[in-house]
This record gives structure tokens, C-alpha cells and sequence, in this order.
């Protein structure tokens, strides 16, 4: 054993038993570092529930991509495309894109007896995958959507559902301003709420079959379709893939698509939760820089108190190296029980805020009825090395007081 190390030890257990001076610092340094790593580990697993939260919602109404007819613009009246593509086979054998769905949108009215509300018809067909809503279903069920028979089942958010006093199993009456004007009867089957107000006060999810007959659309018309994608940091690329795969034809009676996501068609909202990162950013700055000079003062502290010790071992021969090795082992053992119990107390915080929503917030403002947490191994596994690694960098510096401590004026210290 190195004999660094084999006097730190010795130091440790004698600071842990005696009642020495050192010991209320040490006890601050150790409180610093927990508290710090702690509110590190909640403010990453916040941060990037709040985003996984938000993104998933967000694709829940729109999908990841989509493919829409390069003449549609943002509104919700839609150029047509072919749902017969030839490069959908392609698509669907691609790695990274988890399920691809028809849909069409057309802008309406609900009319009720007192109350009136423009909303945004959205047509799906039996290959839509439903998981979102069920998720999201507060009442009644998933209208059953089948290739034969047109369902005039709908399922409505519970803003809607406040807003015109519908529940479920009531009729209504929905008109849409064309030439000539139509109107169509729906029957409220479900009733959901993904707390973002945005989309909840507009979507109204029906049989697709529908709105073809509205625009005048065959079977084999629709919007576009959605692809969702099983990562979304890589959306991205999976927009430029989907892109090279459908090309551009060149035939003038074949169909001129173009590709979209979710961050350019809602870029609001996607600026809105990068800007969350640099709060986070923020915070982690200053946890580190507190619990980085709160370990400066307490190896200060360690070093002050064993001058006596310093100047002894200089005049048996040591050097300031093997010195200073003695006092990082110690400074490494107060580290390693901060950054225990801050693991203990941040992971047990998300745990009690992920399994027991103590923490609500107003879903106007957030989206989100409680706060998210996303508590993954590897952030809590590069949060605790990269703290460890900034503080014991930090502490070269105050070390470096041993070099400067004189044998002959050390051992007269008093």
C-alpha cells in the first residue's frame, strides 16, 4: 500500500472518532457536494422528462414525419396524395421507422344549442395506431374504425367537451364551409386530454371515410401519411432518409410529395424546450462551483489543521508530492460520501415525484399536469464522474499550499 495513502486513512478514521475542528467543514463540504449532485440529478431527469413528455404528445396528434402533397401549405385544408406508393414497402422496411398511418384533416364548425366551435376534423384509418389516445382517454372508448362499414364515432378532447357541454354518447351536428356547404352528424365515443391546450381545443378524430366524401377524395386519397420513428434525436436523419427514399418523379401525373417533422411544422414549441436546456445548463455551472469551493475550503481546512504533521514528514525526507497524495486521498473520501448521499437523495426524489406525482403544475402554462421525470442510469452515471472529475481537478490547486509550508516553521507551528 502506498504510504499516501496507508496516512490518509489513518487520518480518516481518526477525524471520524475525535472531535476535531476540521470536522464541521468537512460535514459542510460533504452537505455541499450531496446537495449539489442531488439537485443535478433532478434538474437533468426533469429536464428531459419535460422534453420526452412534450415531444411525444406533440407526435401523438402529428406523428414524427410526415408526408404530405408539395402544394399543401400549413392550413388544415389539404392538397390530396395517392396512399398507393410504391415506396411504402420500402419505408416500412426501414430501420428506424416504427409504423407508418393514412390521414386526412379538414377544418369545421360544431354546433350545439348554446354554443358554437371551429375545430379541426382529423381522419384516420384501421391501420392508425390509437396508443396515444388510450393513453389518454379519460372517458369512453376508441371509435371502431374498419375498412367495410364508415363509423360515425368520434373522439373529442375534454376541452372540447367543456367548452360545448358534450358527453359521451351525445349527438352533434358539425358543418363545413365549401361549395356547397355540408354538414355531418357525429356521435362523442371518447372523450381525451393531453393537457396541451394547443392541439385539445381543436382536434376531433373520426373515420377518414369521411372526409374523403366531403372533398370528393376515392378510397385510395388521403392528406398524407405519418411515420413515427423510434428515436427522436435521430428524426432528423430519419427526414433525410425518407426524403432519398421517395426522391422527386419525374412524370407530371405522378404525385410531388415533400417531407416534414414535427420541429419544423411546431417550431415554437421545440424553441420553447431547447431554451429549458440552458436553465439546466445554468444550473449545473453553479452546483459545481459551490460544491467545487466548498471542497477548496475544506482541503484548506485539512491542510491548516495537520501543518504540524506536514512539517514532520518534510524533515523525514517526504516530498510535496507524496504530501499533497495524502490530502487528495482524504479530499476523495469526503467526494465519495457527498456524492453517495447525493445520489441517495436525488434518485429517491425522482423516485417519490415519478411513482407519486407530489409535485403538480398548471397544464395551461406546461402542458403537463404533474412534473416528469426521466431518471436514466447513464445521466446519473456522467453526472457522478464529471462532478467527481471537476472537484479533484479543483483541488490541485489548494494542494499545491503544501509546497509552500517550510519543515523548520511547520513543527514550531502552533
Amino acid at each position: 500500500m502506498r504510504i499516501s495513502l496507508f496516512i490518509s486513512r489513518r487520518l480518516i478514521r481518526e477525524r471520524d472518532r475525535e472531535n476535531s475542528f476540521s470536522r464541521p467543514v468537512n460535514v459542510i463540504a460533504i452537505a455541499g457536494i450531496s446537495m449539489g449532485l442531488a439537485v443535478m440529478i433532478l434538474a437533468v431527469s426533469i429536464l428531459t422528462g419535460f422534453k420526452e413528455d412534450i415531444r411525444d404528445k406533440i407526435a401523438g396528434f402529428a406523428g414524427h414525419l410526415q408526408i404530405i402533397n408539395l402544394d399543401s401549405n400549413y392550413s388544415y385544408e389539404t392538397a390530396p396524395i395517392n396512399t398507393d406508393q410504391d415506396f411504402i414497402g420500402t419505408l416500412r422496411e426501414t430501420r428506424g421507422i416504427n409504423h407508418i398511418q393514412q390521414f386526412a384533416t379538414k377544418a369545421g364548425i360544431i354546433k350545439t344549442d348554446e354554443n358554437i366551435q371551429g375545430v379541426v376534423l382529423k381522419g384516420v384509418g384501421p391501420d392508425y395506431d390509437w396508443s396515444f389516445f388510450e393513453k389518454s382517454l379519460v372517458e369512453g372508448n376508441i371509435p371502431a374504425i374498419g375498412d367495410s362499414v364508415r363509423s360515425d364515432g368520434v373522439v373529442i378532447s375534454k376541452k372540447i367537451s367543456d367548452m360545448l357541454g358534450l358527453s359521451t354518447g351525445d349527438p352533434f351536428a358539425m358543418f363545413f364551409v365549401q361549395d356547397p356547404p355540408r354538414q355531418r352528424r357525429f356521435t362523442v365515443e371518447g372523450i381525451y386530454e393531453t393537457s396541451v391546450e394547443e392541439m385539445d381545443k381543436i382536434f376531433v378524430l373520426c373515420d377518414i371515410d369521411h372526409i374523403r366524401r366531403l372533398n370528393g377524395w376515392s378510397e385510395t386519397q388521403a392528406s398524407g401519411f405519418e411515420i413515427l420513428v423510434d428515436d427522436f434525436s435521430r428524426i432528423d436523419e430519419m427526414t433525410m432518409v425518407t426524403r432519398s427514399i421517395i426522391g422527386y418523379p419525374a412524370e407530371p401525373e405522378m404525385d410531388k410529395l415533400k417531407v416534414t417533422n414535427i420541429r419544423i411544422k411546431y417550431p415554437q414549441i421545440f424553441d420553447w424546450l431547447n431554451f429549458q436546456d440552458t436553465n439546466v445548463i445554468v444550473i449545473l455551472i453553479l452546483m459545481l462551483t459551490v460544491a467545487g469551493f466548498n471542497m477548496i475550503s475544506g482541503l484548506l481546512i485539512l491542510i491548516l489543521e495537520k501543518t504540524n504533521m506536514i512539517g514532520v514528514l518534510k524533515a523525514l525526507g517526504s516530498g510535496n508530492r507524496m504530501i499533497r497524495r495524502i490530502f487528495l486521498w482524504q479530499a476523495s473520501y469526503l467526494i465519495f460520501k457527498g456524492l453517495l448521499w447525493g445520489n441517495l437523495t436525488g434518485i429517491t426524489l425522482a423516485w417519490l415525484q415519478e411513482r407519486f406525482s407530489l409535485i403538480s403544475l398548471d397544464p395551461s402554462s406546461y402542458y403537463l399536469s404533474t412534473v416528469p421525470v426521466n431518471l436514466e442510469l447513464f445521466h446519473v452515471l456522467i453526472l457522478n464522474a464529471g462532478t467527481m472529475a471537476i472537484i479533484i481537478l479543483m483541488m490541485l490547486i489548494p494542494s499545491h499550499l503544501v509546497s509552500r509550508i517550510s519543515p523548520v516553521k511547520a513543527i514550531r507551528f502552533d
